[in-house]
C-alpha cells in the first residue's frame, strides 16, 4: 500500500460540506484516510477572489497507482462542481492535489509528484505540517517543518472556526 498526501479545499458553495463529501468520496474511491489535518482557512492564492478558501491536507493508504488516482480525482472533483475554465488560477467549489506519493519522484503532463508548488504555499504547508512535520521531500531532502520555517509565502493561513461551533 502507498501513503499518499492529499491537500483539498476550495472557496465556493457550502465549503464545509464539500469538505466532508470529498473526504467520503475519498475514502470511497482512493484508499483509507489514515490522518486528517485541522481545516484551514486561507485568502486566495495567485489570483484575487472576495471568499476565502477553507483546506485540509489528508494521508491516505491506497492500492491505486499515481495515474488511477488522477482519473479518481477528477472524477469527484467533477462531481462536486468544479468546473476548469482555461488557465491560471480560480474560485473553485474543490480543488484536489497530490502532494506526496510515497517517495516517489513523477514528472508527466498528466501529474508531477512532489507537488512542484507545495513548497511556496502556506496554505498547503500548514496543514501538512499538522500530520507529517517530519516527512522528507524526496527532492529537496528537507522535513515538512523546516520547509514551513522557511516558507517566504506571506499569505494569511489559520484554523479555521466553524460559525456554530
Amino acid at each position: 500500500m502507498a501513503k499518499v498526501y492529499l491537500s483539498i479545499g476550495g472557496n465556493l458553495g457550502d465549503r464545509e460540506q464539500l469538505i466532508d463529501s470529498a473526504r467520503e468520496a475519498i475514502a470511497a474511491r482512493i484508499g483509507t484516510i489514515k490522518k486528517s489535518s485541522s481545516i484551514y482557512e486561507s485568502e486566495a492564492w495567485g489570483f484575487e477572489s472576495e471568499n476565502n478558501f477553507l483546506n485540509q491536507v489528508l494521508m491516505v493508504e491506497t492500492s491505486l497507482s499515481p495515474a488511477a488516482i488522477m482519473l479518481e480525482i477528477s472524477y469527484i472533483e467533477s462531481k462536486l462542481g468544479r468546473e476548469r475554465k482555461g488557465k491560471g488560477y480560480t474560485s473553485r467549489t474543490m480543488d484536489i492535489d497530490v502532494l506526496f506519493y510515497d517517495h516517489l519522484i513523477l514528472y508527466t503532463p498528466e501529474l508531477i509528484v512532489p507537488h512542484k508548488q507545495l513548497h511556496k504555499r502556506r496554505f498547503i504547508l500548514e496543514p501538512l505540517k499538522e500530520i507529517a512535520p517530519d516527512f522528507i521531500h524526496p527532492l529537496f531532502s528537507i522535513t515538512i517543518n523546516e520547509m514551513a520555517i522557511s516558507c517566504t509565502d506571506a499569505g494569511k493561513v489559520w484554523k479555521y472556526e466553524p460559525v456554530n461551533a
